[in-house]
């Protein structure tokens, strides 16, 4: 029956936080893309499987390019010498400031929802 609590999970969800979790999700993908590179240098194809194994969700895989092209043209990532792709300092400097910006906001959301109705 786990198809239908995954089906009855998705009845309960409003619009809202369906927008909510593909704007944390896919819209910004190269969050993801740096984390997963981070770790060690690798091709695309195992860039969306460590998205998936990490994060738990599966980024459209011609986002996934788009993405690592922009990243790529930007200096945040780069091909090495066996055509794999890895994290620059740049990159992993925007992996940081984005880690930390994404705690605030959740810190303070976390604050704002246990103080309870004003």
């Amino acid at each position: 029956m786990a198809g239908e609590k995954g089906e009855e999970e998705e009845a309960t969800k409003t619009k809202a936080l369906t927008r909510l979790i593909k704007n944390i999700t896919v819209r910004t993908l190269w969050i993801y893309v740096l984390a997963v590179l981070k770790d060690n240098p690798t091709y695309p194809y195992q860039v969306k499987k460590g998205i998936r194994e990490k994060f738990s969700f599966n980024p459209p895989t011609v986002t996934l390019y788009t993405v690592m092209y922009r990243l790529e043209r930007e200096g945040l990532i780069r091909k090495n010498e066996h055509g794999a792709y890895e994290v620059t300092g740049l990159g992993l400097e925007a992996l940081k400031e984005a880690a930390q910006l994404l705690a605030e906001v959740s810190h303070k959301l976390t604050d704002m929802t246990s103080e309870g109705p004003r």
